[in-house]
């Protein structure tokens, strides 16, 4: 059977699989998956229910759908005002179950200050990034059967969906730096790949086409490459940084540790890459430059940190950790002192993506 990590499958593997069922049993549940690998009618504002663990996403023959569809508006209205967003470079998103039992989006300063939730589900919403303008976040939401991906506006309104196929998990989203089109990943090949769309959701397009697992895009500042995840070159599970042309040509392997990494994430130079592996037998973060040299562990810490987020500047990193007994949001400066926590909550706070 296959591991659900952040909710979205990503294969059979020994190693892998004896450490995330450890990690499962350890810590509370990580349903992302696709983280990463992603169940009731849909109730409110995220237009989701129940959830239930996704074991093994089926294979479908439907096209995908690229019709958008505004989801109906919520019963439920936010306590608070939410921070003022634009294009700044003072929030932070995020996933917590401070509320309950499933996750929910939620927007704070840089600070730790100001937190504001954003959704109200009766299963998981899971953040992805900010658009370039800062006026939407991407999020990845449960239904019945599957994940789909979807846009709200930075308020936490107007939330949509993208792509909804019925018994294929999307997730992942991540935005081009113009704002017009959104990679992301897609199990409805019959295994995890890289698909683009336009950021409507109309004509998705299969950028890797490989037989083994690609997924966790992360589009490069200047829009011409794509970071992302595979297992192609190795065993099935241990997962490799990989980097190709924004079209899915030349496909270069950035990693060779034969580790887990996992999670990609662009500098805002463009110079170097963020990610997280399992490196020394602990997840730690990690930067490497765009050639594949000048590999750093950043955290060198015995707990699991994971998610690396780029401040604007590239001055610093945001990233949940549970090196305090449960999963927090933590900042630390890009050569990895001066750790802060964010959140301070005695819930599951994770996820972090920093607005740009």
């Amino acid at each position: 059977m296959g591991v659900l990590l952040y909710g979205y499958n990503v294969g059979k593997h020994s190693d892998f699989h004896k450490r995330l069922v450890y990690m499962i049993r350890t810590f509370k549940k990580f349903t992302i998956t696709l983280p990463l690998l992603f169940l009731a009618a849909c109730t409110s504002q995220t237009v989701v229910s129940s959830s239930t663990p996704f074991i093994q996403p089926p294979v479908i023959t439907a096209a995908a759908i690229s019709t958008v569809t505004p989801l109906p508006v919520p019963t439920l209205l936010p306590t608070t005002v939410p921070t003022p967003v634009g294009g700044g470079s003072g929030n932070i998103v995020f996933s917590s179950d401070r509320a309950g039992t499933y996750k929910d989006v939620y927007l704070m300063r840089t600070d730790g200050s100001q937190v504001t939730r954003l959704t109200w589900g009766d299963s998981d919403t899971l953040p992805g990034p900010f658009s370039p303008d800062g006026k939407q976040i991407l999020f990845t939401g449960s239904g019945l059967t599957n994940k789909f991906v979807g846009v709200m506006q930075a308020d936490g309104s107007q939330l949509v969906h993208l792509t909804n196929l019925p018994n294929s998990d999307d997730a992942f989203p991540t935005w081009s730096p113009d704002g017009k089109h959104i990679a992301f990943t897609s199990y409805r090949d019959g295994n995890n790949e890289i698909y683009v769309m336009n950021a409507d959701g109309s004509d998705p397009v299969n950028l890797t086409r490989n037989p083994k697992d690609d997924f966790a895009p992360s589009w490069s500042p200047d829009g011409r490459q794509i970071a992302f995840v595979s297992d192609r070159d190795n065993s099935a599970g241990v997962y490799s940084i990989y980097i190709m042309r924004s079209d899915g040509s030349n496909v270069l392997r950035l990693t060779h540790d034969f580790s887990i990494d996992y999670r990609p994430a662009w500098s805002p130079d463009g110079k170097r890459i963020a990610f997280y592996s399992t490196q020394n037998d602990q997840f730690d973060i990690f930067v490497v430059n765009v050639d594949g040299t000048g590999l750093v562990d950043l955290t060198k810490d015995p707990s699991y940190d994971m998610n690396p987020s780029w401040s604007p500047n590239g001055e610093r990193i945001i990233f949940q950790t549970n090196r305090d007994g449960n999963w927090e949001i933590y900042m630390m400066t890009a050569d990895g002192t001066h750790l802060v926590n964010l959140t301070n909550d005695p819930a599951d706070d994770e996820n972090p993506f920093w607005q740009k």
